[in-house]
């Protein structure tokens, strides 16, 4: 090419804030970017065919954003980035359906024709109690529009999640290890659950078997961390590369840990780690350079993160509250963008654990425990309660995360309120102690 000669090459229909914002990122940059800084991106993006700003501009997609991302990526011919706004607008609908009457027409029809996220929560269920598993094995759904839980899938017979890996990974729920009883025996075979075809697959486990560990799905990848073997804290990471199907070692985390935190935020991997003095640490693992970074470091005394989500460009970390109170938490906010701590004000209620089964979508916040489901909305950075729904009626350790089920799916699953479950369950009980006894006798 001759302008591989040039000393200055002129680019005609590429603004120059446009070409500014690919340097940006092509340097490993991630800005935050406004409304008119978005269009020049879209279009010097689908112009240059820069696919890392592509990617960036999908990481950075917000309830402000979204559907001017829509509209601009439709019209440049970037359908990654128009297909990932369509998906975050059909998430936060019920907030932003009045906005999207700004849309072409064809455009709001294709959105609404997509299938929403929904609230799904697991159980710890261990494959050693043969009587519990039609009960305890159940994957169960939030259905908004009934506010109410209902029956997904049944995990399979060998699967456990106590003490497991759980993860989502294009749109597939993974589980990884888990242990079979109170030995701690941990289970080789990992699953996964397609909830796409409704179907459950096998795969093999990690190299060292592990219980206790932070699974995190990125990039066609799932990333195992730390965790215990035989009562051992570990400090290794293996990562499972979903379409090859093998497993790797990466980075050793900076000290053993196990049962830490995760979360995603900007398409970035955090975990959330501690130590006994009361101080929280917030690792970030960069896989193009597979290094551990430690971006800040939060010390309360006596208290240290137990859950973490992360909502925009915010890491939210729930803490117990004065003198190790559970109940009331406290929440800190960690912004990635000004890398500065801020304490949110008042208490917020951890009856039953609810704010460990938190969830972001939108701008909301699904938690649960046995008496109401109640979704937040985040505004300012703090968290307000929006409406309240039935109650998940059981007890003990969850799993939460976000899939999308087909409507197909969803007509053709079992459609077994749990309430119900809990009487066929009792009948079990009673019918098992019976013949306990006869046999006594």
């Amino acid at each position: 090419m001759r302008e591989c000669d040039q000393e200055e090459i002129h680019l005609k229909g590429v603004r120059a804030r446009g070409f500014v914002i690919v340097l940006s990122v092509m340097r490993g940059e991630q800005p935050i970017l406004d409304s008119d800084e978005i269009v020049d991106a879209i279009e010097c993006a689908a112009f240059l065919q820069v696919e890392p700003l592509a990617k960036h501009l999908v990481n950075i997609i917000n309830t402000d954003n979204c559907l001017l991302m829509c509209h601009t990526a439709a019209t440049y011919g970037l359908l990654d980035l128009f297909h990932s706004s369509a998906l975050f607008i059909r998430d936060a609908y019920c907030d932003l359906k009045e906005e999207a009457r700004c849309l072409p027409k064809e455009l709001v029809e294709y959105t609404e024709s997509l299938t929403p996220s929904m609230y799904v929560t697991v159980g710890t269920h261990s494959p050693a109690v043969e009587m519990l598993q039609d009960f305890m094995r159940t994957v169960c759904y939030l259905d908004e529009d009934e506010k109410d839980w209902k029956v997904l899938t049944d995990l399979p017979t060998n699967a456990s999640t106590t003490m497991a890996g759980v993860a989502v990974l294009d749109n597939k729920l993974y589980i990884v290890g888990g242990v079979r009883d109170i030995s701690n025996k941990v289970v080789d075979t990992c699953f996964c659950y397609d909830a796409t075809t409704d179907t459950w697959s096998t795969f093999t486990g990690p190299h060292q078997p592990r219980y206790n560990f932070s699974l995190v799905g990125h990039d066609d990848c799932l990333y195992a961390i730390g965790g215990e073997c035989e009562r051992t804290p570990m400090s290794s990471v293996e990562v499972y590369k979903v379409s090859t199907g093998v497993w790797s070692h990466a980075a050793q985390f900076p000290r053993p840990v196990a049962g830490t935190p995760s979360a995603k935020a900007l398409n970035r991997i955090f975990i959330c780690s501690w130590k006994p003095v009361g101080a929280t640490d917030i690792y970030e693992y960069i896989p193009a350079k597979d290094e551990w970074v430690l971006l800040s470091k939060l010390v309360r005394p006596h208290s240290y993160g137990h859950c973490m989500v992360a909502h925009r460009d915010n890491l939210y970390v729930m803490r117990n509250g004065p003198c190790d109170d559970f109940l009331r938490c406290m929440i800190d906010c960690y912004s990635l963008t000004t890398g500065q701590w801020t304490a949110m004000p008042g208490h917020y209620g951890n009856s039953k654990g609810a704010l460990f089964t938190a969830v972001v979508r939108g701008d909301s916040v699904f938690t649960f425990n046995r008496n109401m489901t109640l979704e937040y909305t985040i505004e300012n950075n703090t968290w307000k309660p929006k409406r309240e729904m039935k109650g998940f009626p059981r007890i003990g350790s969850f799993w939460t995360f976000l899939l999308r089920v087909p409507r197909t799916t969803k007509q053709s699953m079992r459609r077994d309120i749990l309430s119900n479950n809990y009487k066929k369950f009792s009948n079990h009980i009673d019918h098992y102690q019976s013949s306990f006894l006869q046999c006594i006798d």
